[in-house]
């Protein structure tokens, strides 16, 4: 079997019948398939990763199954990209190298919940961990937007916050992610469990420097949620509504999303259930707090437009509101047309919706903008996932500058290294790395940094980060 990459020399067929009897794929179009995630969101990126493919998909279905793959890959050499639901936006799963993509979806048991905790394997659908959870009145503290493809794995290799973080902060904050189990590259692969604070060392790091096989996320007690819409006639009345409604102690809302008006037009199901040419706030609340929403909502100047349970949605045959938050906008729009792209912008703390409105005119009519909300530590933070009507990388070059220019932070979409988006080395990461996977076959190309590092012990990369 010769090499779909073109980038490597290893003999994949032989190689795949030394994994017998783990499942593989060898067929050049599925893996080609499976060489992609949602890199196309980015032109730039598709432009650098669509002609990117693997060489075998291997899929084993246990932790023991998975050391056996890495163990036969080490011992060939073979550059590792591990791959979940697929759901990445930045070619997290993205072979660059060519080589092994191992799939995690056959891991996907959930081993146990108790209270406060689920433990599932890498593999899990985030939507099947809240199901599961269900049964024992739980729910996950936060998950994607993305849960019904999402894994649990993934989530916490690349992921950073997500329906709930209004509520419970981020992933990365103390007691969210509760420890993790992963597997090192070399020839006899052991689990090394990381508790707390050493989570940090495995968490968002891209798949580069370690293979997780098992996640305990923190859980809360579920609460019956209201699917909540409201319009407004400004989009900085709607960002001042969702601010109000994120500072009240009147509503525990689980979901605030503010979305331009000319981005809900792409919004094709919800026409007829709320009101045209108006800006949107988006939320999930609990039940016993629906009269403390709609007082929050008029306050502020607008207009309730839907409040369904999760009975009456499927009633009107409308998905869940939050297919309209966090990246799930995007994706609407891209539905319709692909020459819509994105970026991921902070916004200054606190939040301030005089500052947004001074910002708006100045980006252009080519910038839409669309907030989420959330909490870091005891501070309501917000983020901005713009719609950007590409044209040239010069333009988008521009509206970085603005946003840069006037106290907002580009956190860079545009990019497929994990240091993106102006951030320094990570040393800590890169010092687990080589702990963990010495010969640098996982995801290495992602990195800016670790060829800079690859031939130092662990201890003096680490060292780097602390001078």
């Amino acid at each position: 079997m010769t090499s779909i990459s073109g980038k490597t020399d290893i003999d994949w067929a032989a190689f795949a019948a030394a994994l017998a009897p783990i499942e593989t794929i060898t067929e050049p179009v599925r893996v080609k398939k499976r060489s992609r995630d949602f890199f196309w969101y980015s032109p730039i990126l598709n432009e650098s990763l669509r002609t990117c493919f693997g060489d075998l998909v291997a899929r084993p279905k246990s932790a023991e199954e998975m050391a056996r793959t890495l163990a036969l890959a080490y011992a060939h050499d073979a550059p590792i990209v591990l791959r979940g639901g697929g759901t990445g936006n930045y070619g997290q799963a993205v072979p660059m190298d060519g080589g092994l993509i191992i799939e995690t979806t056959g891991l996907n048991r959930v081993h146990e919940i108790g209270d406060g905790y689920v433990r599932a394997e890498a593999g899990a659908l985030m939507a099947d961990i809240n199901a599961a959870l269900a049964e024992k009145g739980q729910e996950l503290a936060m998950f994607p937007s993305t849960q019904d493809i999402a894994t649990i794995g993934g989530f916490v290799a690349g992921g950073s916050a997500g329906i709930g973080s209004i509520a419970n902060g981020a992933l990365r904050d103390p007691g969210n992610l509760i420890a993790l189990t992963a597997l090192p590259v070399n020839a006899e692969p052991q689990p090394r469990v990381f508790e707390g604070a050493e989570t940090l060392h495995i968490h968002h790091a891209w798949g580069l420097n370690g293979v997780i096989t098992d996640v305990t996320l923190r859980t809360v007690p579920r609460r019956d949620w209201v699917g909540c819409m409201a319009t407004f006639d400004s989009y900085e009345a709607a960002y001042a509504a969702g601010l109000a409604l994120a500072q009240s102690g009147d509503v525990a809302a689980k979901l605030i999303t503010t979305v331009d008006a000319r981005i809900c037009t792409y919004f094709p199901k919800l026409a007829g259930h709320i009101r045209t040419n108006k800006h949107l706030l988006v939320s999930l609340v609990p039940h016993e707090d629906r009269a403390g929403f709609s007082a929050s909502i008029k306050d502020s100047g607008g207009h309730v437009d839907l409040m369904m349970s999760d009975a009456e949605r499927e009633a009107l045959n409308l998905p869940h509101v939050f297919d309209f938050s966090y990246n799930h906008t995007t994706l609407q729009v891209l539905k319709d047309d692909r020459s819509a792209t994105y970026q991921q912008v902070g916004c200054p703390i606190p939040p301030d919706p005089q500052a947004i409105a001074a910002l708006r005119p100045k980006l252009g009519d080519d910038v839409w903008m669309h907030h989420e909300f959330a909490r870091v530590g005891d501070e309501i933070v917000t983020f901005d996932l713009p719609i950007i009507w590409y044209s040239t990388p010069d333009r988008l070059a521009e509206i970085n500058a603005t946003y840069e220019a006037n106290g907002f932070p580009v956190y860079d979409a545009h990019t497929w290294n994990v240091e993106g988006g102006g951030l320094k080395a990570d040393y800590t990461h890169l010092a687990w790395k080589k702990r963990m996977d010495p010969k640098g076959l996982l995801n290495s190309a992602k990195s800016r940094f670790w060829s800079e590092v690859a031939h130092l012990n662990p201890d003096d990369i680490e060292a780097m980060g602390e001078a």
